[in-house]
């Protein structure tokens, strides 16, 4: 069985979003994918939607998750099951730090709100 140790776990810069990449098809996975996501103060993400469906587990601090419906601010402990092809984006509006770990099937494909298909990101590789 694969095991990704955090010391070997690839990491990947966004603007402000740091994607520690645990499970992915690259490390062994073959249904599941899934990394520790650091959004540092301030941050937010583009709009996006994904073709699955996304769980977020906050580890620590808290996150902010907008979609057109309604806006979601998720604490140490809770856990948000994102639908399939809801358009959303991410932020931390807090001092500090906010950590998550995220889930989704192998496979996924993400499109930005401006229509463009960005595929599968590198952490879900």
């Amino acid at each position: 069985m694969p095991v990704v140790r955090e010391k070997d776990a690839p990491i990947f810069d966004l603007d402000g979003f740091h994607f520690h990449g645990l499970t992915a098809p690259s490390r062994g996975a073959t249904e599941l994918c899934t990394w520790r996501l650091d959004i540092a103060p301030g941050a937010e993400s583009e709009a996006h939607q994904i073709d699955h469906e996304e769980v977020f587990i906050v580890l620590g601090g808290s996150v902010t998750i907008i979609t057109a419906a309604e806006t979601i601010e998720l604490h140490v402990g809770d856990a948000l099951s994102m639908p399939a092809h809801t358009q959303f984006y991410l932020k931390n509006e807090r001092q500090e730090s906010a950590h998550l770990v995220v889930c989704l099937p192998v496979g996924i494909r993400a499109i930005m709100a401006d229509g463009r298909e960005v595929g599968t990101p590198p952490w879900a590789q």
